[in-house]
């Protein structure tokens, strides 16, 4: 009888390890039961303060980010406006956010042609990895926004990860 609980103690064990690993890979960007942040809307960019996102040469479109956007939520979402400009100079823009603990992106806002914004309805978090969203959102996680899944500390320090020769940037 001794032996028979011994082993299914054991299994028991074995089960709940095996539960608590995959539990570690389900983390949210906040504790169980607390609300993400709302997004403020979407704000006023400028296009002649635009710092460039380094993209792989493949990409043929721009990206930059306005850093008078650049914010980090208390629940460590980082949003920001990016400005694609195309071949033509054709401009729009997405208001987005990055969560650094889960590795994902969520589209606010898209900026038209028409001058105006469109909020997203029920905008979901994507993996940084998917290829879509573009791959600006994960080059601005790789390039200092996270700091592995930590949100950089601050706004200046988001500002030098996208301009490290000039920490003061374009304002």
């Amino acid at each position: 009888m001794y032996l028979g609980k011994r082993v299914e103690l054991n299994k028991l064990v074995g089960l709940g390890l095996a539960l608590a690993v995959l539990g570690v890979g389900a983390q949210t960007a906040t504790p169980a039961g607390a609300k993400e942040s709302a997004a403020p809307p979407p704000p006023a960019f400028d296009v002649k303060r635009l710092i460039p996102i380094d993209m792989p040469k493949y990409v043929s479109l721009k990206f930059g980010v306005d850093p008078a956007t650049l914010s980090i939520a208390a629940d460590g979402i980082i949003r920001y406006v990016v400005v694609i400009t195309g071949p033509s100079a054709s401009i729009s823009a997405m208001y987005e956010g990055i969560r650094c603990d889960t590795g994902e992106v969520k589209t606010f806002a898209r900026y038209s042609s028409n001058a105006s914004w469109s909020v997203v309805t029920n905008p979901q978090w994507q993996d940084l990895d998917d290829n879509l969203p573009s791959k600006h959102a994960l080059a601005l996680a790789r390039q200092g926004f996270c700091e592995g899944h930590t949100p950089a500390r601050s706004v200046a320090d988001l500002i030098k990860a996208l301009n490290p020769s000039n920490p003061q940037s374009r304002f």
